[in-house]
């Protein structure tokens, strides 16, 4: 695997190493599988140079928008991406990558369904952002969303460290959706003024610990969240959702975030694609990833045949409530309704 395991993706690129390597360890089929690490900061592409000379079975990429795309343009082997959410890893260019997760472009879509499902009246979104990589990736596929569902939408464009500052610009708008680094989501939540909107929605807020520090100023926020072990679906390969969090917590003392999931789903992928194609050729391997149509403790995994791209996984809504994230959206995963924002100052 090449992830991250010091700079400023460390924490999430080491609970992915640590991850799988559980995974090595109790859950693979063969038990003489070795795991080795190859630090993907600051140099992915020295990383994954490195992982080539030991000329591995399998090559599990990083965790991170940019340091997956460095790794899968830098190989001509099979990246099992478990850990970059982008659409940026689609066919043509990318025909070596197996995409785990749901694009980043369909983050804030769940988000504004369920607003609009509550109140048919919010017609309009402010969007937030930097305008550059996972930001404007995010922030596109808003702007797609609200189209789709007949809500205007507008954006306001920050410089990176300067989120908080952005918010003075913004005028208007039934909602507001804001993304960049998760420091510059940090900012803009300690700035927003909650009630001049419906609903406040922000990627860090669908990451458990990312907003920590606002404590009760989190209420009410809403974001996007790729996987909670409360909404977990029943899986059809793999271990349930049950099984891992007990596992990892008797290992590591904490509960599983979102990226440790998304390994071992990419691990009980290939796991499967190499007991069904009785081969570890990568060319029989990734034909055999465009075929499944499956369900891991992560959620549904179907990839699309031409792009490559996740269309079966769907990140899950999710909203403060009571101290608590609770999932909001879609309604049959949901553990609780809704809450909008009573506005008084448009």
């Amino acid at each position: 695997m090449v992830t991250p395991l010091t700079g400023p993706l460390a924490m999430y690129g080491r609970v992915a190493g640590e991850a799988t390597r559980l995974w090595t360890e109790e859950l693979a089929e063969s038990e003489s599988v070795v795991l080795t690490l190859h630090d993907a900061h600051p140099d992915p592409v020295s990383a994954v140079r490195r992982a080539e000379a030991s000329r591995p079975d399998v090559l599990f990429g990083p965790y991170g928008r940019g340091p997956a795309l460095a790794v899968a343009r830098a190989t001509s082997r099979l990246v099992w991406n478990g850990g970059g959410a982008t659409a940026r890893l689609a066919a043509p260019e990318f025909e070596n990558v197996v995409n785990i997760p749901a694009p980043a472009a369909s983050y804030f879509r769940g988000g504004l369904a369920a607003i609009r499902d509550v109140d048919a009246t919010v017609g309009s979104v402010v969007v937030v952002h930097s305008g550059k990589g996972f930001s404007g990736e995010v922030a596109r596929g808003a702007v797609s969303a609200a189209e789709q569902t007949g809500v205007t939408c507008a954006e306001v464009l920050f410089r990176p460290g300067h989120g908080g500052e952005s918010l003075s610009r913004v005028t208007g708008g039934d909602v507001l959706a804001m993304v960049g680094s998760f420091r510059d989501e940090l900012e803009m939540a300690r700035a927003v003024k909650r009630r001049r909107w419906r609903a406040v929605m922000s990627v860090a807020a669908g990451v458990d610990e990312v907003l920590e520090a606002l404590g009760d100023r989190r209420e009410g926020l809403l974001g996007p969240a790729q996987w909670t072990p409360g909404a977990a679906p029943r899986p059809d390969l793999g271990p349930d959702a049950d099984w891992f969090v007990s596992a990892y917590h008797r290992r590591f003392g904490a509960s599983p975030p979102y990226p440790a999931v998304q390994a071992v789903a990419a691990a009980v992928i290939w796991s499967e694609c190499v007991r069904v194609a009785g081969t570890l050729d990568e060319g029989a391997l990734l034909a055999q990833a465009r075929r499944l149509d499956v369900r891991t403790l992560y959620g549904a995994f179907r990839i699309d045949p031409v792009t490559g791209l996740q269309v079966g996984h769907r990140v899950v809504t999710v909203q403060w409530q009571d101290g608590i994230r609770r999932v909001v959206w879609p309604p049959h995963r949901a553990e609780a309704p809704l809450r909008l924002i009573q506005r008084t100052w448009p």
